[in-house]
């Protein structure tokens, strides 16, 4: 499984009030959350993000409460994959759970700039940027975490067993 899309990037602490700000949890659906995606931080990503696209961000991102609505909000905005050098780990467990891929790498979170073109095999942790012409080396996906975000998300996973 691939992912390849343009860049959009963020610090740290980007944490889940600024993923989908609280005002906004009045819905569920997930397309009304993607509408409000990040809106405190960079007003213009909602205008700007296209189905494919690739969040990279420093450390500690999905800091914060426990929703699973901002994994859901970047899922359904168009986000393919979310790269960063550290992920709050229940914002970590949350993404795989509704099929959210998310890498943690370093040197690509440090490396890569906004507007980069990326390109990253889930099987192998490669995530390859086209823009600089470099490879990183990401965490690579367990098959059991491959099969749950291939059949996008936990409960559709269960089901089909």
């Amino acid at each position: 499984m691939k992912a390849k899309g343009l860049v959009h990037k963020y610090g740290d602490n980007v944490d889940t009030d600024v993923i989908i700000p609280a005002r906004y949890l009045n819905s569920s659906d997930p397309k009304e959350l993607a509408s409000k995606c990040m809106i405190d931080i960079d007003e213009e990503f909602v205008n700007r993000v296209k189905e494919g696209d690739i969040m990279v961000a420093n450390k500690n991102f999905g800091c914060g409460s426990s929703r699973e609505h901002a994994p859901i909000a970047i899922k359904a905005a168009g986000i393919s994959c979310v790269i960063a050098e550290t992920f709050a780990r229940i914002f970590y467990r949350n993404a795989i759970n509704i099929g959210l891929p998310i890498i943690e790498c370093v040197e690509a979170a440090q490396d890569i700039e906004a507007g980069d073109e990326v390109e990253i095999d889930f099987d192998s942790g490669i995530i390859h940027n086209i823009t600089k012409g470099k490879e990183y080396k990401g965490q690579a996906f367990p098959p059991f975490m491959q099969e749950i975000i291939n059949k996008e998300g936990l409960v559709n996973y269960i089901n089909s067993k």
